[in-house]
């Protein structure tokens, strides 16, 4: 039973955190190619940039909680 919920705990923070890393990745990517195209909207693109890292973010902190409830649950 343990080793099950060890590997629960596992996959959830895997799979939890893998979309969000794709996620921001992209973001970076997508806005340093905008700001590369206009410079004069810098600080509009960055500003958009860190709220949705920060979101992305947040969806990884949650998979962590899940993670850490479903290790510590008995």
């Amino acid at each position: 039973m343990e080793a099950l919920q060890l590997l629960a705990a596992a996959l959830a923070i895997s799979l939890g955190a893998l979309g969000p890393g794709i996620g921001i990745g992209l973001i970076g990517s997508k806005s340093t190619e905008a700001i590369g195209r206009n410079p004069d909207a810098a600080s509009k693109i960055q500003t958009g940039m860190i709220l949705s890292i920060a979101f992305a973010e947040a969806i990884a902190i949650f998979a962590l909680v899940i993670s850490f409830m479903i290790l510590f649950a008995k």
